[in-house]
């Protein structure tokens, strides 16, 4: 394994490990108003200081860690699942259903992807819990995000289809359905895996930008979106460089994906 692969792996899991144990290293509860503290500075209080309303900025930074590198995959593996279901149907069976298929992700590809996310999440109710907007925004990350991936997936199986070992299947006999799980879906596994690792950042990133734009996840609860927010404000960012703690790690995320992703290991 090449050496930024490893260290990808590492600050990854690092990450993952830090966000899911909040509970255990955050100092205070992300919704927590420490109200005789509002925009403090950074100290051994408060590590990245506090928000507008006193709340402690590196416990939000744990907490939408946690938000944002748990369901970014959930919603990538919703699309990869999608995306491997009508991509291997289309280039296994072929004629009509091939063609109503493709053409249903030629739809959706020929569309903004992530203007048809802020328009399918405008039409949804804006005032909701805060649970119920990460259900919401992270489904409809899954739920558009697959035509991409689909059209891989197609690729992938008609090349399978006429490869000499799935002739040799066919011409002993081997039935379709048992062709598709023994033959097929299993040299489909680096294109899925590579496909998943794609949709993670990229999903993360989509989160980021709707809760920007006030259509991701709603207060109280961070991600690393709404902690982006406090960007907007260039004046403040000279004279507090510690509001930019969730760009790096959102960075270094994203980074660690791209090397996961190096072309000689994907293939391998």
């Amino acid at each position: 394994m090449r050496v930024d692969r490893k260290i990808a792996w590492f600050v990854l899991l690092g990450l993952v490990t830090v966000c899911m144990c909040a509970q255990l290293l955050a100092p205070a509860n992300y919704a927590k108003q420490f109200r005789e503290a509002p925009n403090a500075s950074p100290s051994k209080h408060f590590l990245l200081g506090t928000d507008d309303l006193g709340r402690d900025r590196f416990s939000r930074l744990l907490y939408g860690g946690r938000v944002s590198l748990l369901l970014a995959p959930a919603a990538a593996l919703l699309s990869t699942c999608l995306a491997a279901g009508l991509g291997t149907i289309a280039g296994y069976a072929g004629g009509m259903l091939a063609r109503i298929i493709m053409g249903t992700v030629d739809l959706f590809l020929s569309l903004p992807w992530f203007f048809l996310l802020i328009t399918v999440r405008a039409t949804l109710p804006l005032d909701v819990s805060p649970m119920t907007s990460v259900t919401v925004t992270f489904a409809l990350l899954g739920f558009l995000g697959w035509a991409a991936s689909a059209r891989v997936v197609y690729a992938g199986v008609r090349a399978l289809r006429t490869s000499d070992f799935i002739t040799t299947a066919r011409a002993c006999g081997c039935l379709r359905w048992r062709t598709l799980a023994v033959h097929i879906m299993p040299n489909l596994k680096p294109i899925l895996w590579a496909q998943f690792l794609v949709s993670i950042p990229a999903f993360i990133l989509a989160e980021a930008n709707l809760t920007m734009l006030g259509l991701g996840v709603a207060e109280p609860l961070p991600s690393w979106g709404s902690l982006l927010r406090e960007l907007e404000n260039y004046d403040n960012l000279s004279s507090q460089p510690w509001r930019l703690a969730p760009l790096v790690l959102l960075m270094l995320v994203v980074w660690g994906f791209q090397a996961l992703l190096s072309h000689d290991e994907v293939m391998a």
